[in-house]
């Protein structure tokens, strides 16, 4: 009897243990896996140690792939350290580890000194940049106010760059024209990736380089690499910036799914293996519908404009025989915006009185190949194709009673861009203290532009057709960088770029570049770096021309590169792996820079550094000779302290002066000499753990993690400088004509003030995020520029975006 009591009471103890195992929450938790490699050559480093440290510490080690796994880490934020000996140690923050995907790194290793003050992470390799370099995340992108998820957004959160208007992307390096910045898409030049490239523009025509939205979505963009001067020898055709991106690879192991909606428009992104699991071979696929769009549909227009994009990226991961590795990626999409004249009795403006039709598609796409030879060589190639195309159609609905005779009456703009680009590089790692990497670009340029005004009345102001031509050759840029570390301490860089553009004969320059970098104590690091640069010109400079029946013929298809020298002195002080303070003095000499051959008071002023839309100089074109001098110098200062403790900081600032010459020898402040700026962006996050209860229907109980974040944003610019207005000139046209070509109004300093509210909720499968990003908060109205209003007859100023609050909500699983 005493047993059999035993017996129950040792069936109920273990039933009481059980049951309250299955009461018991369990974290939250997720796989964080990836893979080390040598970041030249490719090759697997096994036996490198990999931690997580904060809120939890966990290791682990690397297999003879070089391959790590984390299981059942819970949700968070994390540093995550990587040890190699022979290696830099490379520490990574702001490691988000959410419940709805696995967190998946290709973290790359250089040889060098024992610290590394600028971390590199999520599939990036990194370059040769021992200077002006910054790595922006997709996790910071999300993150930060005002970024409409666009890399060069948040990139004006830096020091020594400012957005030229916060209504698209164009952004000003250092005080040169946004022109001067160039796209790259996995390692390849490519043309404009930006929808409604008329955004913010004072003619409402199309830039070179930006956009109101970029069209690589943040779901699918890996880290982007920003650069804003004295380029590594793999960078050519710029002398102001470089965006360097790069697409992530899928989850080669399970299928995920992120879908956001918000003022921005709806993302959908797809990702997963394609076959056997763990093969490597995966999916990734995004497309995206803008908001206003879909309000468009319903008949909902914004300042009476109807505004619509779309946009379809992928990119494929397929390993080969041999650790070889192919990438197949594309993206292309259309945007657009109608304004149809307002009836009479609601006109009180010029654009009131026209139909104004403005359309633009974008693609790009390539294959890149990558495969080890041996142990200390990687060869990589890759073909990239890209193409724009924009048109803009303007007319008036109804010649108004009285309006000026002798105006425009219809305007019409077309223009496309193409390159074709091969490309090859081998990295070789010659000993434990030198690599050398060369390699070639071989670009195909194919470049057409028209341009008409119709007069309203017959005896034309203007010729009909402005500008109506093609831009066609071949651009060549091999290069060579040769790196060497003769101790611990101490690295050195040296190498050539060259270019060649067949347009012309007098487009060809040797680019010297070299650089250095010293630990003078653990963490405290100087560099210098100095680079000879280049750039083809813009198409509308090339091609704007007067007809040979005029008195002054002329033809600018014989210009040459623009040319600048760049020299980088920079201070960092790594204070621990989360925090750095970044000081750099820069100079840059830009020379070769066309500017106007007829040397009077109306055309003495002019300079191709002032530019930035693709048709602002054809209308009125001038004969151009390279004989123009710039020069832009200033220091800049950068604290930042990642997102640890529930914290982080970005503190910027910068001054600096731009001006330029041109053949009267004068010297003038440039049209993006802001002179300072500086931003302050600052977020908090709180978490906090709650328990389900168990229940007869679900047993499982877990823990769910609630995550609130608030992140703020102040900007304080130095205002551009704009155009003097002829206003009597102006009186009998239906454009505004200007007093020379020289800016000399200042407008008022720029200040804005952003405010991103999220709420973040992880559930054991999946995890959501609802945000209320409040951009230009106190509604600051910031001026644009000036212009004269034909329908008003007088001077109207034109201001920035207003108070914009964008919200959205997303749902990984």
């Amino acid at each position: 009897m005493i047993h059999r009591l035993r017996l129950i009471f040792a069936c109920f103890y273990l039933l009481a243990i059980h049951y309250q195992s299955i009461a018991q929450p369990k974290s939250i938790g997720q796989v964080v896996r990836g893979r080390v490699y040598d970041a030249l050559t490719d090759q697997p480093l096994g036996g490198a140690s990999v931690a997580l440290n904060s809120p939890a510490t966990l290791v682990v080690y690397t297999d003879s792939m070089g391959i790590f796994r984390l299981t059942d880490v819970p949700v968070g934020r994390y540093n995550l350290t990587v040890r190699y000996l022979g290696y830099d140690t490379q520490t990574t923050a702001e490691v988000l580890v959410e419940s709805g995907r696995e967190q998946v790194l290709d973290i790359g290793l250089q040889t060098g000194t024992r610290t590394l003050a600028e971390t590199v992470v999520k599939g990036q390799r990194p370059d040769a940049n021992l200077t002006s370099a910054q790595s922006i995340t997709p996790e910071q992108i999300l993150r930060y106010p005002a970024t409409y998820l666009d890399p060069a957004r948040l990139a004006t959160a830096y020091a020594g760059v400012v957005n030229t208007n916060d209504q698209a992307n164009n952004i000003s390096i250092r005080g040169n024209t946004p022109n001067a910045l160039i796209w790259r898409l996995e390692g390849v030049e490519i043309v404009n990736p930006n929808h409604l490239s008329n955004a913010g523009t004072l003619g409402d025509r199309p830039t070179a380089a930006g956009g109101g939205v970029n069209m690589l979505s943040a779901q699918l963009l890996g880290t982007t690499r920003f650069l804003t001067g004295a380029f590594a020898p793999t960078y050519g055709n710029t002398v102001g910036g470089v965006m360097d991106m790069s697409l992530r690879s899928g989850n080669d192991e399970r299928h995920e799914r992120i879908v956001q909606a918000g003022l921005i428009g709806l993302d959908i992104a797809a990702e997963g293996p394609m076959g056997v699991p763990g093969s490597g071979r995966s999916y990734l696929v995004n497309y995206r519908y803008s908001f206003t769009g879909l309000l468009g549909l319903l008949g909902v227009t914004f300042g009476g404009e109807d505004i619509r994009f779309q946009d379809l990226s992928m990119n494929l991961t397929l390993p080969t025989r041999g650790r070889g590795l192919v990438k197949i990626f594309a993206v292309m999409g259309n945007s657009g915006n109608v304004f149809t004249a307002l009836p009479k009795d609601e006109q009180v403006s010029a654009k009131d009185l026209y139909n104004i039709r403005f359309r633009s598609q974008m693609g790009a796409g390539g294959v890149t190949y990558s495969r080890p030879l041996g142990q200390r060589t990687t060869w990589r190639t890759a073909l990239v194709m890209s193409g724009n195309q924009n048109s803009r159609y303007q007319e008036f609905a109804q010649l108004p009673v009285g309006f000026p005779p002798n105006g425009i009456a219809t305007q019409y703009d077309r223009n496309s861009n193409v390159r074709a680009s091969l490309t090859s590089s081998l990295g070789v790692r010659m000993s434990g203290r030198t690599t050398l990497q060369a390699g070639a670009y071989l670009t195909r340029v194919l470049s057409d532009l028209t341009v008409q005004r119709i007069p309203s009345v017959t005896g034309p102001v203007l010729p009909p057709d402005v500008a109506d031509g093609t831009v066609a050759g071949w651009l060549l840029e091999p290069y060579a960088n040769l790196q060497w570390q003769p101790s611990p301490q101490l690295l050195v860089q040296a190498g050539l770029h060259y270019t060649y553009f067949s347009y012309n004969a007098n487009s060809q320059q040797v680019e010297p570049r070299v650089s250095a970098r010293l630990e003078v104590r653990p963490g405290r690091t100087f560099s210098l770096a100095y680079g000879l640069h280049s750039q083809v010109q813009q198409p509308g400079v090339y091609l704007a021309h007067l007809p040979a029946t005029s008195a002054s013929m002329v033809d600018n298809s014989g210009l040459g590169l623009t040319r600048a020298h760049h020299l980088v002195l920079g201070y960092t002080h790594q204070f621990n792996p989360s925090a750095y303070l970044k000081a750099e003095a820069y100079y840059q000499y830009l020379f070769g820079v066309p500017v106007a051959l007829v040397n009077n008071n109306a055309t003495a002023a002019f300079s191709t550094l002032n530019l930035l839309e693709a048709t602002e100089f054809v209308e009125r074109p001038l004969r151009l000779v390279n004989g123009g001098n710039g020069r832009n110098l200033g220091l800049e200062l950068t604290y930042q302290q990642y997102l640890t403790k529930q914290l982080y900081w970005l503190l910027s600032g910068s001054v600096y002066d731009a001006q330029y010459r041109t053949l009267d020898g004068i010297w003038r402040e440039s049209r993006f000499n802001g002179r300072y700026a500086a931003n302050a962006t600052v977020g908090r996050e709180w978490t906090t753990d709650f328990t389900t209860n168990a229940t007869a229907a679900n047993a499982k109980a877990r823990k769910r993690v609630q995550t609130w974040g608030v992140n703020a944003r102040l900007t304080y610019a130095g205002g551009f400088l704009d155009r003097s207005i002829d206003v009597n000139a102006s009186q009998g046209q239906t454009t505004t004509y200007y007093i020379g070509y020289g800016y000399t109004n200042r407008l008022a300093d720029y200040a804005r003030a952003d405010l991103r509210l999220y709420w973040r909720k992880s559930n054991p499968r999946y995890n959501r995020m609802l945000a209320l990003d409040i951009q230009n908060v106190t509604n600051a109205q910031n001026q644009a520029h000036s212009y004269f209003d034909a329908f008003q007859r007088k001077i109207v100023p034109q201001y920035q975006l207003g108070i914009i609050p964008v919200l959205s909500y997303r749902w990984e699983f």
